[in-house]
């Protein structure tokens, strides 16, 4: 059997005390795309941040692997050379820090342009990273951090909210050209996705849907199928669920 990319075992996870999240399994193959759905307060944006390691969540019980290996105790950093990557629903502003120094610093100078241009970003690079940023641009901004880093596992904490409808097309299709791409100078990635609106589905292909509530992951589908019924009957699953390569 191929060693999924990441593999959460029986996650529980407290923060500043209070349990967030209770008794989580989740396993992703490489290359594929799958996305959590959920009522607000559920958990799935402290799941993102604990496999991502960010404070101030902390793993009481249970395991993270990513490529194999035991990544619950390791810091942000080391995470992140690992090849994680996480696009964020509310970064912090980093003043002094510009956008072309930032994609300096993970060695994508040559990318830029290009990359910024198809997210109608042009025009940033000299501004300090999300200083002064609309809710929109900050979206955008997340997902063209990820198309320079372009890392093996992508973390998109609603990547589509609070994204005009000019340009929810150029971020779905942004994040569509990250993980599609399949040669061997390029291999097809792999992403958990957050999505409350749903738009997202209509620019990527995802694999897998799963439904969290209360801090547990109670159901896995088809993820059209379970979106059309979460919009029809609220947050629970359809009597019949797509046969899905999860173990809940």
């Amino acid at each position: 059997m191929t060693t999924p990319l990441l593999d959460i075992r029986d996650l529980h996870v407290e923060a500043d005390g209070s349990p967030v999240i209770h008794g989580v399994n989740l396993s992703i193959p490489i290359g594929e795309t799958h996305v959590l759905f959920g009522p607000n307060g559920s958990g799935k944006s402290s799941l993102l941040a604990t496999i991502m390691g960010l404070a101030p969540y902390r793993v009481t019980s249970g395991e993270i692997w990513f490529k194999g290996q035991r990544i619950d105790a390791l810091p942000v950093d080391k995470r992140a050379q690992m090849g994680l990557g996480m696009s964020f629903q509310r970064p912090p502003a980093l003043e002094g820090v510009t956008v072309e120094a930032f994609t300096a610093a993970i060695g994508s100078s040559a990318l830029l342009e290009s990359e910024a241009s198809a997210l109608d970003f042009n025009g940033f690079a000299e501004r300090d990273v999300n200083a002064g940023f609309s809710g929109g641009e900050i979206k955008r901004w997340e997902i063209l951090k990820l198309l320079l880093k372009r890392p093996d596992l992508s973390l998109f904490d609603e990547p589509e909210s609070g994204v005009d409808l000019e340009h929810i097309a150029a971020v779905g299709k942004a994040i569509d050209r990250l993980l599609g791409a399949d040669t061997p100078a390029d291999p097809q990635r792999t992403a958990l996705v957050i999505t409350h609106t749903g738009f997202i589905l209509d620019y990527i292909h995802a694999d897998v849907g799963h439904l969290m509530v209360d801090g547990r992951i109670v159901g896995s589908a088809d993820p059209r199928t379970l979106f059309s019924h979460i919009k029809a009957h609220g947050y629970s699953m359809p009597p019949v669920t797509a046969n899905v390569s999860q173990t809940i």
